[in-house]
């Protein structure tokens, strides 16, 4: 399929950057980081929140104990539904659908539930341990609040799997499945067995003296990502659909690709072949060329390796060297949720024309061929690529064009 005509309505984000995409833009656009050191873990430990949520903010949702993935996935998704005027008292729900990812789903609920079960027993667990732990409860919950009868469901392909979300919502739209899709990711893994899991197998920066300067996308110093959590949903309709409601269009969805390594549970292909596959797929279905992309919003954990890898795929595959970004550097590594929430950025860079720097970004590696901003920069931009890698090989990219 080649030049999908999907437009992107309204959006909403929940990140350590900001409550609301206002907020997390600004943020975003200054480069200033948002980690800080952790306290009570098995292992010390640093960490991006997004804070707070206030249960009364919840409204009705409340009542069916959502994980707090859930909580944020909920917010993100009435923010995107207001700025795309629409009313879910008035829309077709058969028509609307929902795709969320997720890594970890209700990690939060699943440990809480589990240590109560070691503790006293099983009748000490809440009976909405299983409707709060899974990771369906994400789309299953939004379904819920906003009257949505159509396909949900959510998807996992690690940290690449709001990527996937967003692609899997465009297939919905071209198969004529539905009209609108609340399409993204949510993720709040910061628990004791996450930071321990991804602590044990060398993925964490133990940057502990300087928090904020830990995340480190391309820097010659970079030792690790910096887990955050938040949640980026977007509104997904076909471009006629939305024109002829006389809706904003925000940015165009023109492409997406995916593929798998098949090389290890955690490290990347060394030779990034499956990586320059998905990007080449989003071109290919977007009708464009390479040299047509003006801005790559990239993966960038700050991990040696998967820096280094994605940096010489995108090196080989764009010699006219665009602007590429790592926004990560400000919000930590969402996981499963960091796809979604850096095509929303992606699209609000299209819609704006500005590039975000990456923050701590003191000095490049030399490894690293990449036009890099260190300050936010203000230009008209064509078509822009958000990509997403994750654990066991899965690579996703979006091609993003201005509306």
């Amino acid at each position: 399929m080649t030049g999908q005509d999907v437009c992107v309505t309204g959006l909403g984000l929940v990140t350590p950057a900001g409550e609301g995409w206002r907020a997390g833009w600004d943020r975003v656009c200054e480069g200033r980081p948002t980690a800080v050191l952790g306290q009570g873990m098995p292992v010390p430990y640093l960490a991006c929140s997004a804070g707070e949520v206030d249960p009364a903010r919840l409204g009705g949702a409340r009542s069916r104990k959502p994980d707090r993935c859930t909580q944020l996935a909920l917010l993100a998704a009435r923010e995107a539904v207001d700025e795309a005027d629409l009313d879910p008292g008035r829309w077709d729900g058969a028509r609307v659908a929902v795709v969320m990812g997720s890594g970890s789903g209700g990690a939060a609920t699943w440990e809480e539930q589990h240590r109560a079960l070691l503790r006293e027993g099983a009748q000490e667990m809440s009976p909405y341990a299983a409707p709060s732990y899974l990771s369906n409860s994400v789309s299953a919950q939004l379904a819920i609040e906003f009257g949505a009868r159509g396909p949900s469901y959510t998807v996992n392909s690690a940290c690449a799997s709001g990527t996937t979300a967003i692609g899997s919502a465009l297939d919905l739209l071209a198969l004529g499945h539905c009209d609108i899709v609340l399409a993204g990711g949510a993720e709040a893994a910061i628990t004791p067995f996450n930071i321990a899991a991804y602590d044990r197998i060398g993925a964490l920066s133990h940057r502990f003296e300087d928090p904020v300067g830990a995340v480190r996308p391309f820097d010659a110093q970079r030792d690790g990502f910096v887990m955050g959590e938040g949640a980026g949903v977007l509104v997904l309709e076909r471009t006629a659909d939305a024109q002829a409601r006389g809706a904003r269009v925000l940015a165009r969805i023109r492409g997406f690709g995916a593929s798998s390594d098949a090389h290890h549970v955690v490290k990347p292909s060394p030779d990034g072949v499956g990586l320059a596959a998905a990007i080449s797929q989003a071109l290919g279905r977007a009708g464009a060329l390479p040299e047509d992309v003006s801005h790559v919003n990239a993966h960038g954990t700050g991990t040696p390796l998967g820096d280094r890898v994605e940096a010489a795929v995108l090196a080989t595959l764009f010699p006219h060297r665009p602007l590429v970004t790592s926004t990560k550097g400000v919000t930590g590594h969402l996981l499963g949720a960091a796809g979604a929430v850096e095509a929303a950025l992606t699209v609000l860079s299209v819609e704006q024309g500005l590039v975000p720097p990456t923050a701590n970004l003191d000095e490049l590696d030399p490894a690293v061929l990449l036009n890099i901003p260190r300050k936010c920069r203000d230009q008209p931009l064509g078509l822009a690529l958000s990509v997403s890698t994750g654990f066991g090989g899965h690579n996703a990219a979006l091609a993003i064009a201005p509306a």
